[in-house]
């Protein structure tokens, strides 16, 4: 186990030490300047970041993956297609009500939508859709169909609240889709999904696997939508929050570190009684793999804390002020360094290095650890990118969702259908707490240099766009591979047609 968790750290060094690198060369510019405070504290952030993001990973290996394969295919197994359903559903509100990010979103809107009822909403919107993705296994639906049916009623929906004056939402109803999908749900719904689909997928089994953290997503932002249309309420002006250091140090600290023990024991402790429930009732596992699941659920349990400690304590306040330095020196430089910083930003969240693996082992190596990376690297890069262009233009973040959701819902029809469960299900893992936690503030702290009246409008909508973007690179990664697979056999086929007679019987 010791080994395993040094590989694991080691992983987990190479990703967060770009990030970290790019960061403290931009402090030796004249660009950016932090104090002494800010420099340790980040440096001491990152150093945790590894050590967490390494517990992580081993935790979800040796856990939460184990732990929703054997609830999908148990579930199955079962027969009890009634029950199974049920579960799925139960479960998709509890994990939501409990995810940590959803009430942060709530408050940002409670002049609009009550925060309970934005938050219960947007839970029985990921039951449904849970369940949606669920029957869609059992009744082997195409994943493109229904994702272009949901999208168009998403886009529906956000005419009606342009018309209705309530444009400002969209950004807030967007970002909720990736808010929802964090650390911890993650792995066990892709792994629940896995488990499903080996008992239930037929011959489609592998592209079945994938999908229900694509239609998972989609829950949220039509909750939000919704109550956001037939709610009465005025959107009031966005306060900054204090992103200032000092907050989190000191007594601070302690209130900082003890309320994210609270809300990882909450949302982990409701996923793991739901296992011993099901455990009790129908699974009937061994007394061995518990006990490894057991130390799995604690080294989950650690290494989420110490990561999302080290990004709220260390990570959000010098995003945000890296944004505002930035935005003060030249648009053009803040395009750049978020496409740069969009590269890096990737590798350290924790869910895609469960993803990536999960995508090598199904596709059998076809679509390997390393392309998943490069395609996401990419995509998130461009997302921050045209982020940054759309907060120095102040222009609805419509004008980027509506033609990206249609390319890559077109691209669908074209790739083989796997490529597209795993694109859309890389989108909802990019857009993690790394991403809530170090970009949102970057594009908050720029949006206040430069649009200090439409933050609510123009920073919010980027974890949309790193949501978004993966779902086109990884499909023309799909659509790239086609290509070259039809190039090779054209080859070969003139090479065996432009052979004589006695080349074929060699060959043959």
């Amino acid at each position: 186990m010791v080994k395993i968790l040094l590989v694991k750290m080691r992983e987990a060094l190479v990703s967060v030490l770009p990030v970290t690198a790019i960061v403290f060369l931009l402090n030796l510019t004249p660009w950016v300047n932090f104090s002494t405070t800010e420099t340790v504290t980040f440096l001491l952030s990152s150093i945790f970041l590894v050590l967490g993001i390494g517990l992580f990973n081993l935790g979800a290996d040796i856990a939460m993956t184990p732990m929703g394969v054997h609830v999908g295919s148990g579930l199955s197994k079962s027969g009890r297609i009634a029950v199974l359903l049920s579960v799925c559903f139960g479960l998709g509100v509890l994990i939501t009500v409990a995810e940590p990010d959803l009430s942060v979103l709530a408050a940002q809107v409670s002049d609009v939508i009550h925060p309970t009822q934005l938050i219960l909403f947007v839970g029985v919107g990921v039951g449904l859709f849970l369940l949606l993705a669920v029957l869609k296994i059992v009744a082997k639906v195409s994943l493109s169909r229904m994702l272009l049916f949901f999208y168009m009623m998403l886009f529906a929906l956000a005419a009606l609240l342009a018309v209705q004056g309530k444009a400002e939402l969209l950004p807030v109803s967007f970002d909720s889709g990736g808010v929802t999908t964090g650390p911890i749900t993650v792995p066990f719904i892709m792994a629940l999904g896995t488990g499903i689909a080996t008992t239930l997928g037929g011959k489609d089994a592998g592209e079945n696997s994938f999908g229900l953290v694509a239609l998972c997503s989609v829950g949220p932002i039509l909750a939000v939508m919704m109550l956001g249309a037939f709610s009465g309420g005025e959107l009031s002006a966005y306060a900054v929050p204090d992103y200032a250091v000092e907050n989190h140090l000191g007594e601070q600290f302690v209130h900082t570190v003890v309320d994210i023990i609270g809300e990882v024991a909450l949302a982990l402790g409701l996923i793991v009684a739901f296992f011993f429930v099901l455990q009790w009732i129908c699974l009937r596992l061994p007394r061995r793999k518990l006990l490894r699941m057991a130390v799995g659920i604690v080294y989950t349990f650690f290494g989420l804390v110490i990561f999302l400690s080290a990004v709220t304590i260390g990570f959000m306040p010098i995003g945000f002020k890296l944004g505002q330095q930035m935005a003060a020196v030249h648009p053009g430089v803040l395009v750049g360094f978020g496409f740069i910083l969009g590269l890096v930003v990737v590798l350290a969240e924790p869910a895609v290095h469960v993803l990536n693996k999960q995508v090598e082992e199904i596709t059998s190596g076809t679509v390997s650890k390393r392309a998943m990376m490069l395609a996401l690297s990419i995509g998130v890069g461009v997302s921050i990118g045209l982020s940054m262009i759309r907060i120095i233009f102040d222009f609805s973040i419509l004008y980027y969702l509506i033609p990206g959701y249609l390319v890559s819902l077109g691209l669908s029809f074209f790739v083989p259908r796997i490529y597209t469960a795993i694109a859309f299900d890389s989108g909802g893992v990019a857009s993690g707490p790394l991403t809530s936690g170090f970009i949102l503030p970057l594009a908050v702290g720029a949006c206040a240099a430069i649009q200090p009246d439409r933050i609510l409008s123009d920073a919010f909508g980027i974890v949309a766009m790193v949501a978004m973007t993966p779902l086109i690179t990884i499909q023309i990664m799909g659509f790239r591979a086609i290509v070259a697979r039809k190039v090779r056999d054209n080859i070969m086929m003139k090479n065996i047609l432009g052979a004589d007679d006695e080349q074929i019987i060699d060959f043959m």
